[in-house]
């Protein structure tokens, strides 16, 4: 359906009831079903090997690999891990847990042997579906011991270890596919998520089966994709931001996925692969856009990109600027977390803000609230709240697997409680402060770290940055300011990294920086504090993990 302006969306948008919805059999094997030969993923690899799949050929797919689980006994209710970088086989796997009424659980490949026995061990892992290479396997394997629970270690290859099942043999002998005559029922889970998190122990983020039809907004109203769209998201399958952008929403319009399947990050590839492959929809994490803007970017022929969105972190005006220079293309932001779905977005009848996230989506209540509860007005900070009304919206977790104390701290009395900051505008856009736990009080003042990151990002030396609080005797917190360098400045003389820089006797650098910000923002915000480091920690989804600066500061200290 389309909408003739924001209003009319908000007013207007609904999303059938469906009763029994499944993702497999309603969305891909019916394009199959309809249109067979339609576009479905465009796949390709840094080695230059190119696959392009039909929905005919992922229902065939997903058909055998369903198969070949059943035979391996994996069935309703059964918990796969599937760490699978960004090969296409990740797509055939979990459109086959799907059929089986399973539940997929995408992992990164970056989880170290205890990381592994911890998801294990929490989840009751059946079956872990892995990419083949050697250190994949080899955390696995570590880890195996611990993991009682796992009965089948499946290789989509290359390496297919002693003892493990090839995965590429296995549903090419499999039998015909039959479909169990139970699938899912209401609340059974479907998908699951250890969020990465940017602070304590990773949480069970788990949905039910109709969480894919709450990505219809995100692919056809903040992608604003349509059926000759060729979206591509960059994002590891083991992110949430993989079933945001090269899945669900995109499958249900008849998008064409494309996917770029690559070991380490150079921002020229991202710039070939839009011109090679004349890409119409791009969505990446701003740490991309961040890299992307120093690069030549004029020297790619770029002009099929007719859109671009970014999600993960609040992207800086100083970015957004950029890029609209360089491309003549302006960038849709959107909110969301694992437990949800885009729940404020910029959607084609809004004019972006630079900074701002955007507007509420119709499909979720969205309000602020203060400390003391109360509804927070225009201009006032407070926390991001989503209303039930007594009904879950669609692409609303339904709780924390195994941690109803969790489930109930965030999600009671009719609200679920994101935990993010943000103030809304008089022309009712959202714009992000931060995490609850991340906003600075110094000096009786409450600082969000991003309105100082803003002003950061507009300096030339800085290309990344964090900002933190440290204890200070005289303000109770003082603003400290983590900066990569750019590389026109790492060299600096005189600069040292991991040292905190602070005080009055500091390198001219740092001192240019500090008065920079003075001059850029409010003068009390400024970082009292400055450390350079190599690379910021960071979340598998791009996000950066804050807590573990604090927590290193807390060592120092």
């Amino acid at each position: 359906m389309d909408f003739e302006s924001y209003d009319d969306f908000m007013q207007n948008f609904h999303i059938k009831d469906l009763p029994g919805f499944n993702f497999a059999y309603d969305v891909v094997d019916e394009w199959a079903r309809i249109e067979p030969d339609r576009k479905a993923l465009l796949w390709t690899n840094e080695a230059g090997d190119v696959k392009q799949f039909t929905f005919a050929d992922i229902k065939r797919e997903s058909d055998k690999t369903a198969a070949y689980f059943q035979q391996l006994g994996i069935g309703r209710g059964d918990m796969v891990m599937l760490i699978m970088k960004r090969r296409y086989q990740f797509w055939f796997a979990i459109t086959a847990l799907h059929k089986l009424g399973a539940v997929a659980i995408p992992a990164t490949h970056l989880l170290t042997d205890e990381d592994i026995v911890y998801r294990c061990q929490s989840a009751s892992i059946r079956a872990i579906v892995a990419v083949g290479d050697d250190v994949v396997l080899d955390h696995i394997q570590k880890a195996a011991p611990d993991c009682p629970s796992v009965k089948n270690y499946i290789s989509i290859g290359p390496k297919v270890p002693e003892g493990w099942c090839d995965f590429n043999a296995g549903i090419e002998s499999a039998p015909p596919f039959v479909r169990p005559e139970v699938v899912n029922e209401p609340g059974d889970i479907s998908l699951m998520y250890f969020t990465s998190g940017t602070s304590g122990e990773p949480k069970m983020v788990a949905h039910d089966f109709r969480y894919p039809l709450g990505h219809i907004i995100t692919a056809k109203y903040w992608h604003n994709l349509d059926e000759n769209s060729l979206h591509f998201t960059l994002a590891d399958t083991g992110w949430g931001k993989a079933v945001w952008g090269k899945y669900y929403g995109q499958w249900i319009v008849g998008a064409n996925v494309f996917v770029y399947d690559f070991e380490k990050f150079h921002p020229v590839d991202v710039l070939e692969m839009i011109h090679k492959f004349h890409i119409t929809s791009f969505c990446a994490p701003p740490t991309v856009y961040r890299f992307l803007i120093r690069e030549d970017v004029k020297k790619y022929d770029i002009s099929s990109l007719k859109y671009c969105t970014n999600a993960g972190e609040a992207l800086n005006p100083n970015v957004f600027e950029r890029w609209y220079e360089l491309t003549g293309i302006k960038l849709h932001e959107a909110f969301g977390q694992t437990e949800t779905t885009a729940t404020v977005g910029t959607y084609p009848w809004i004019e972006p803000r630079p900074g701002s996230m955007g507007k509420p989506n119709p499909g979720y209540d969205i309000d602020l609230i203060t400390a003391d509860g109360q509804v927070a007005e225009d201009g006032q900070q407070g926390e991001i709240i989503i209303r039930t009304h007594g009904r879950r919206p669609e692409g609303l977790f339904l709780g924390y697997y195994r941690d109803p104390e969790l489930t109930h701290k965030n999600f009671h009395d009719g609200i679920y409680h994101t935990g993010d900051i943000a103030w809304r505008d008089e022309d009712g856009y959202y714009w992000f402060v931060g995490r609850k736990d991340d906003v600075i009080k110094s000096s009786g003042y409450r600082i969000g770290p991003f309105e100082v990151e803003n002003a950061l990002m507009k300096h030339e030396a800085v290309v990344e940055c964090a900002v933190t609080g440290v204890p200070d005797e005289v303000r109770g917190m003082a603003v400290k300011a983590t900066v990569v360098l750019s590389k026109e400045f790492a060299d600096t003389p005189g600069i040292e990294y991991d040292v905190e820089y602070r005080g009055k006797e500091v390198p001219a650098l740092v001192k240019d920086i500090q008065d920079f910000v003075k001059r850029t923002t409010a003068p009390y915000k400024y970082p009292r504090v400055i450390q350079f480091v190599r690379e910021l920690p960071k979340t598998i989804s791009g996000k950066i993990r804050r807590v573990e600066i604090r927590q290193k500061d807390g060592e120092r200290s």
